[in-house]
């Protein structure tokens, strides 16, 4: 319907057509109210508080919907990036909050696939349409978001509801805002422990680093990346480290709750 609207006015106006931004007001109201910063630097989620709220829920709804209907590809770069950043990250929390109270997000499995790896996660379930495309979590992030845009900081942007992975942000990602959006979540991630720490003069990292080498690159463009965002302090260490020692992660749920 917007677009609709877009090219009659420029029929009517002899403007061009040029898609507005898309509206993420309603997302930042909702992450302003569900989304806590806790002292440890990791922000949670008040999932049971979501859930309990029928408006809230079916504002979400609605989102996702809002989005679904975008002509994605008819807008800028940075627009683009944020629409699939903050509808991947809408869709998790709705996923969430739908099998909620869960432990940890792999415990929901992927509905309709036919594979043993869809036991563990809800990344395979079809779960949005967009442009025709029929859509699952793993769509967005694999095959849309990485390989178009080729930017390592797509790892700081989406959100996978766990302790281990970088914050859910509290305002939705916009395109005028990008470039400084995603340089602050790779320096919250990044200097925060559960990303990088020095252990016995050797880098233990966040799994994200091994999972991901593809769009890290090597050992060497790895420390350099990691060094960009870092404090100084920790860009020190990094530069001195002897190699890197290994990798962790958190697959608990990014709860404010706590599940017993």
């Amino acid at each position: 319907m917007r677009f609709i609207l877009t090219v009659l006015a420029a029929w009517l106006f002899g403007g061009s057509i040029a898609l507005a931004a898309p509206d993420h007001a309603a997302f930042d109201r909702l992450l302003s109210r569900y989304v806590v910063e806790s002292a440890d630097g990791v922000n949670r989620v008040d999932y049971a508080g979501l859930k309990a709220n029928r408006a809230d829920r079916a504002a979400l709804s609605g989102y996702i919907s809002d989005l679904a209907q975008e002509r994605v590809s008819a807008l800028p770069r940075a627009e683009q990036f944020a629409l699939w950043a903050n509808l991947y990250n809408a869709l998790t929390l709705q996923e969430v909050v739908n099998a909620y109270p869960v432990r940890s997000i792999r415990d929901i499995p992927s509905r309709g696939v036919l594979d043993f790896a869809a036991l563990i996660g809800p990344w395979k379930t079809k779960l949005v349409s967009v442009e025709g495309r029929s859509l699952s979590l793993d769509d967005i992030e694999h095959a849309i978001m990485r390989p178009t845009f080729k930017d390592p900081r797509v790892h700081y942007a989406v959100n996978c509801a766990s302790i281990g992975c970088p914050n859910l942000q509290r305002r939705a990602f916009r395109g005028a805002e990008l470039e400084a959006q995603l340089d602050a979540a790779a320096r919250a991630f990044i200097n925060h422990p559960r990303a990088v720490h020095l252990q016995d003069g050797r880098l233990r990292l966040n799994r994200i680093y091994d999972w991901f080498r593809a769009d890290f690159g090597t050992e060497a463009q790895l420390k350099s990346h990691l060094r960009q965002f870092a404090e100084p302090g920790l860009g020190g260490q990094i530069a001195a480290a002897r190699g890197i020692g290994g990798y962790d992660y958190d697959w608990s749920l990014n709860d404010k709750g706590v599940l017993r």
